[in-house]
Formats: structure tokens, C-alpha cells, sequence
């Protein structure tokens, strides 16, 4: 199946303020405690929530990025080139309609944390995973997706991506997650679980605790005195602790075609 790419015209449109960028960071609220006072944990937590507030200044969780849309909706992503960011394609259809949005009204923001960013990227153009059927939001193998953005962002240093990984590898994964929607949230002591295979290609299972919104996240992993990406999170369990993730391995031979 042929790629699925999204440019923004060259007409331009006027670049929204920061202002506007911060309110649309913010419109989603942290969610309330429910009248019984008891919440059941959420996706991808389980009994024992191993989540720590981050510095998002501080390496490699500085190229960790909130992908937000005009819809009021965010992800996390992963800057992989100056100018090219690696979130999940799941984060880019819109929910009432099932269709990918357009570029313009997707915005990449560096350092955030509680209403403030460092940088302002937008997006002017988007590709999805071969396969990736956005009205089903399916198949998790294809959930990814490469953002080109319009000025490079010289303040997060690209993470490289790591193809070979093994079961057992000591593994990191945070992201801007629903609970905590302001705040970059990190499992920094979790692993690689598993590599698995659907109909449609791999998956990677890991045990960290992250849930909704940390979707497009890297799973991070040491390489050296540097850290790379192993996957990037798209799915989390319904009861326990952990998730799936699109292997590096999958993602890695597309990025010199997506990025010409």
C-alpha cells in the first residue's frame, strides 16, 4: 500500500501566536477524581505506578516532544532529525471523522511543561506507516507516523533509531499522559518484555507504566553514553502495567524515503 502523505499548500497561513499555542496546550484538563474518591487505575499502569515527573531540559528527554492538534487533542513524539519528529499515526486522525488531519494544524512543541515550551514548530507536511488504515486506526504494526516540520529545532538533538534490541533490555518511556497532562511523566526503570508478530507485522511489548497521551512516545534505550529508540508506544494494556510499541526495526529502513 502506498504511503499516505499529507503536504500543506504553499499558500501560507498566518503563523498562530504564542499565546494561542499555550491555550491549545492547555485545553485539556487533568481528569477528576470520581465521587467515590477511587479511580480505577488507568490503561497501561496497573497496581504499581512507577511514573516520575521529568526536567524536559534535561537530555535525552529533550528531544522528547508534545505533538498537539488544533482539535484539542496530543501525543508525545521524538525528534529524529532537525527538522522530522516520530510520533504514532493514531494521534494524527481525527476522532469525529476518522481522517488524518491537515499539516498546518499540527504543532510540535519543545520544553513544555504546565502551560509553557521552549520551541514552536509547525508542520507542513506528514507521511503514515505502509498499511496504516486511518478510519479503523489499525493495524498497531503500521501505527506510525514521520512529521516534517517548517524550521528545524536546533534545541532537541536527534535521537537515533535502534533496530536491534534484546528481550530483557533496561528501557525508559515517557510522554505528556492524560492524568498529568502538563507535566512529561517517565517509567525510567522498565524493560523490553517481548517481541511478538501480528497478521500485518512485529510488535514490541514492554512493561512500562505510561498510559493515554504518552501514544508516539520513544521507548528508550542505552546505546553507549547515549540513548536511542527502540519503539515507539502505541498501545498500553487494559489491566496491568505496560504496552506495545512499533519496533525501531520497522520503522528504520522508511526514513531516508520519508525524509527526502
Amino acid at each position: 500500500m502506498p504511503w499516505i502523505r499529507t503536504r500543506t499548500p504553499e499558500r501560507r497561513r498566518r503563523p498562530p501566536g504564542r499565546r494561542r499555542v499555550a491555550a491549545l496546550a492547555g485545553t485539556l484538563a487533568l481528569l477528576a477524581a470520581s465521587s467515590s474518591g477511587q479511580m480505577p487505575p488507568a490503561p497501561g499502569i496497573g497496581a504499581s505506578d512507577r511514573r516520575v515527573p521529568i526536567d524536559v531540559a534535561r537530555a535525552p528527554w529533550s528531544s522528547v516532544v508534545r505533538v498537539n492538534t488544533e482539535g484539542g487533542a496530543h501525543c508525545t513524539g521524538a525528534v529524529i532529525a532537525p527538522r522530522s519528529v516520530v510520533t504514532a499515526a493514531h494521534c494524527l486522525v481525527a476522532a469525529r471523522t476518522g481522517v488524518v488531519v491537515h499539516p498546518d494544524r499540527v504543532h510540535v512543541l519543545v520544553g513544555y511543561a504546565r502551560g509553557r515550551f521552549t520551541t514552536h514548530a509547525r508542520v507542513i507536511a506528514l507521511a503514515l506507516g505502509p498499511g496504516f488504515v486511518p478510519r479503523l486506526l489499525a493495524p498497531r504494526s503500521a501505527d506510525w507516523a514521520i512529521l516534517t516540520l517548517g524550521l528545524p529545532i536546533p534545541a532537541a538533538p536527534p535521537l537515533r533509531l535502534m533496530p536491534d534490541v534484546g528481550v530483557g533490555t533496561a528501557a525508559m518511556l515517557g510522554g505528556w499522559q492524560r492524568d498529568r497532562a502538563h507535566l512529561l511523566l517517565a517509567d525510567t526503570r522498565c524493560r523490553v518484555a517481548a517481541f511478538m508478530r501480528e497478521a500485518a507485522g512485529p510488535l514490541l511489548s514492554h512493561d512500562c507504566s505510561a498510559t493515554r497521551g504518552a501514544s508516539g512516545g520513544p521507548l528508550l534505550v542505552r546505546t553507549g553514553a547515549d540513548w536511542a529508540i527502540a519503539g515507539i508506544a502505541v498501545t498500553a494494556n487494559t489491566d496491568e502495567s505496560g504496552g506495545f510499541a512499533v519496533p525501531a526495526a520497522t520503522i528504520a529502513p522508511h526514513i531516508a524515503e520519508l525524509m527526502r
